[in-house]
């Protein structure tokens, strides 16, 4: 069973072409989705029970069809205690971010991937709005450029990693030169599982020189896609956010879920593991975010630089 994102990081401290339109996927398995709502308990109990329907491994490979993305596994059951609760742990997150960049000896990095509308930009905002900018950056990845082909292509990836004391937010992140290719038939299935073991090597160092990694795919359902495409047709503000490629990409869905289920299998690794986050609710996928990265941050020996003796009797007059 994997870890909580708490434990694991407390270990690893100091260290196009289209299709016709598809329908939605059906389910692959007589198995019912996995549902449910349960509060996290206290902070920094969030169990590997908890967690462990939503963690793929070697031992459970993920099926998403089996993943319920209107489920609520970390809710209260009550909307808005979950809202005040968000905020709270906006909050908490602000003080720990402030005592991680004083403390400098860690490093950590957020992966948010997910389908388009699944809520990467409304994670960002939802959760990481309170904290100060102040050691804090964020990547949002586009496809590479031409200077950026002609690296290899984790190459544009490694110089946005975060520094000592530094959060990093990916919105999407070098898993889409695993998805997009793919899907495309732009590289081959053995280019493919290449890709995934670079990337796992790629992870590997970067954890075993300091940088927790945490992982969340976003997911959401066919139908909940489709509502929040159309409300961005609806609304003028929001017609910025649109693409016609949206739909030619929408078409692809059932080839995109299989493609996140291959990327979810072979890169979920006791070092850098994957949290499916159900996420046709905002509120709930901002609710469980927060609350691993906050029992992340928890779980770390951190602490303020020793005071400079030399200060304790000066006096500013």
């Amino acid at each position: 069973m994997p870890s909580s994102p708490a434990a694991r990081s407390a270990r690893t401290s100091g260290k196009s072409s289209t299709k016709s339109p598809t329908k939605a996927p059906k389910k692959t398995s007589a198995k019912a989705p996995v549902k449910g709502s349960a509060s996290p308990g206290k902070a920094g109990e969030v169990t590997a029970k908890q967690l462990a329907p939503w963690q793929p491994t070697i031992q459970k490979p993920c099926k998403l069809a089996r993943l319920d993305p209107a489920a609520k596994p970390f809710s209260s059951g009550d909307k808005a205690a979950d809202k005040v609760a968000i905020d709270a742990l906006a909050a908490e997150l602000d003080e720990l971010q402030n005592l991680f960049y004083a403390d400098r000896r860690f490093k950590l990095l957020v992966v948010l991937q997910g389908t388009d509308t699944s809520g990467k930009d409304g994670t960002l905002r939802g959760v990481f709005s309170r904290i100060s900018p102040l050691g804090v950056h964020t990547a949002a990845w586009k496809a590479p450029t031409e200077n950026e082909r002609a690296h290899d292509f984790l190459w544009r990836i490694h110089q946005q990693v975060p520094g000592a004391g530094e959060l990093m937010l990916f919105n999407r992140s070098h898993y889409e030169d695993v998805l997009v290719p793919a899907v495309n038939g732009w590289i081959t299935p053995a280019q493919t599982a290449q890709r995934f073991a670079h990337i796992n090597d790629f992870e590997r160092m970067l954890t075993d020189t300091g940088t927790i990694i945490l992982k969340f795919m976003l997911h959401i359902s066919f139908e909940e896609q489709r509502q929040r495409l159309q409300e961005r047709l609806d609304d003028p503000t929001k017609h910025w956010k649109f693409s016609l490629g949206d739909l030619e990409v929408r078409k692809q869905w059932s080839d995109y879920q299989k493609a996140y289920e291959n990327l979810l299998n072979a890169t979920s690794t006791p070092w850098a593991p994957w949290t499916v986050v159900p996420a046709d609710s905002k509120t709930h996928r901002n609710l469980m975010i927060a609350t691993l990265v906050r029992d992340t941050l928890k779980a770390l020996p951190l602490r303020y630089p020793p005071g400079d003796s030399a200060l304790q009797s000066l006096q500013v007059t």
